[in-house]
């Protein structure tokens, strides 16, 4: 007690609401669905939440096929669509800093995606690559490109390819957004030495602008990498995990196992092994943040 009233106490009073309204929102729901992951939790059963099964749902999932496809196409998914971000929003980002004049109006241009929120992207997607009545088809058929339908959301391939497109559309501007700021905030002497030196433009790029920018496509890439991980929305709208299971990723498996088969205990442990995918990503892309600040002279 006498700690509390001394002046080192005041700190610690102070942050102790917000300590409490964390340890209410996350600690709390995180041991429970821990606790739950070792149990056979049905939602329509709830005296089966203390029915402890140990490592039994995890030992399930090992052997679960449908489980380990989700989960790749998951790692694929994530995969292709950050460095597809990456590439187009550093694009996006070197061709906007080298315009003098509308800069600012372009940047908000930028932002407008992120306004969207991902279900209506999604079922601006899904009417974009409907088969018969999208409008991908059709210009496609006006330019006489096309002599039947594609079947965008239909076939295994393309309705990935769709989903992947949507994602770019929604997400590339943060991207771009987080590397302008790189952009704007990279010494010019150093590009004007490499000039007077006689390098050319692809030169200057890669031995001057790109080590400068990695720092920030790290952390673009960390934060992203955790949004994209627990895609939903879009794939729910767009094709609901079809065609047979085809786009099925861990989010859309885990919502169907725990919400509509109601097997909360299953879905739970799915969300504990999805959670080390999001760990392995995250440790992945701060060790590449490291080394680049390292690079280029910055703390460790």
């Amino acid at each position: 007690m006498k700690f509390f009233r001394s002046p080192q106490a005041t700190p610690y009073l102070l942050l102790l609401p917000a300590i409490i309204v964390i340890l209410a929102v996350v600690l709390v729901p995180l041991l429970v669905s821990f606790w739950t992951s070792f149990t056979s939790y049905n939602l329509v059963r709830p005296d089966s939440l203390y029915n402890f099964v140990g490592l039994r749902n995890y030992r399930r999932l090992i052997g679960n096929d449908d489980f380990w496809w989700a989960f790749g196409r998951t790692v694929v998914f994530i995969t292709i669509a950050l460095n597809l971000e990456m590439l187009l929003g550093l694009g996006l980002a070197l061709l906007v800093n080298r315009i003098t004049w509308g800069q600012r109006t372009l940047r908000t241009i930028m932002m407008f995606p992120m306004m969207f929120s991902p279900i209506l992207v999604g079922f601006q997607f899904k009417y974009l690559f409907n088969d018969s009545v999208g409008l991908v088809n059709n210009a496609l058929f006006a330019l006489n490109l096309i002599d039947k339908p594609i079947p965008w959301l239909v076939n295994g391939w393309l309705a990935n390819f769709s989903i992947i497109v949507a994602e770019m559309w929604m997400s590339t501007s943060i991207f771009a957004i987080l590397l302008m700021a790189g952009l704007l905030a990279m010494p010019k002497e150093p590009i004007e030495a490499a000039k007077v030196d006689g390098c050319n433009a692809i030169q200057v790029f890669r031995h001057i602008t790109l080590p400068f920018l990695m720092p920030f496509i790290w952390i673009a890439m960390t934060i992203r990498s955790l949004d994209v991980a627990r895609a939903y929305d879009m794939v729910k709208i767009m094709t609901n995990g079809g065609p047979a299971g085809r786009t099925e990723l861990i989010w859309t498996l885990m919502t169907r196992t725990g919400y509509q088969n109601a097997q909360m205990g299953m879905a739970n442990a799915m969300g504990y092994i999805s959670i080390l995918l999001s760990i392995a990503f995250t440790i992945m892309f701060y060790r590449n943040l490291t080394k680049a600040r390292v690079f280029m002279g910055g703390a460790q």
